[in-house]
């Protein structure tokens, strides 16, 4: 193998391993930046993801449903379960039609 040939195979292989470190710091910053983000938490159930069942506002002293299971406890219905959730915000806009019937 002549000079030339182990010169450009000295500079393939310092290019491979020069592109791995790189690959590999970036795995390592995502990584950590995922690790330390944490989801709000449902403002409804304070993240637990479960609310006090519909049947115990008018039970009698006795608990359970289907919805429940009989725990008193069902999914919150803001975040569906996850404790993550949060309502969005939407705005509406409506104008007002002077037209009373369209079709005349």
């Amino acid at each position: 193998m002549g000079p030339v040939a182990l010169a450009s195979q000295l500079a393939a292989g310092i290019g491979v391993l020069a592109g791995a470190v790189i690959v590999k710091n970036a795995m390592d910053s995502q990584s950590s930046s995922v690790a330390t983000w944490t989801p709000p938490r449902c403002a409804t159930c304070n993240g637990t993801g479960r609310t006090t069942c519909m049947c115990t506002r008018w039970s009698d002293g006795d608990v359970g449903c289907r919805t429940c299971s009989g725990s008193g406890r069902m999914a919150c219905r803001n975040c569906g379960g996850s404790g993550t959730g949060r309502p969005m915000p939407v705005q509406l806009s409506l104008q007002k039609n002077n037209n009373r019937n369209p079709y005349s």
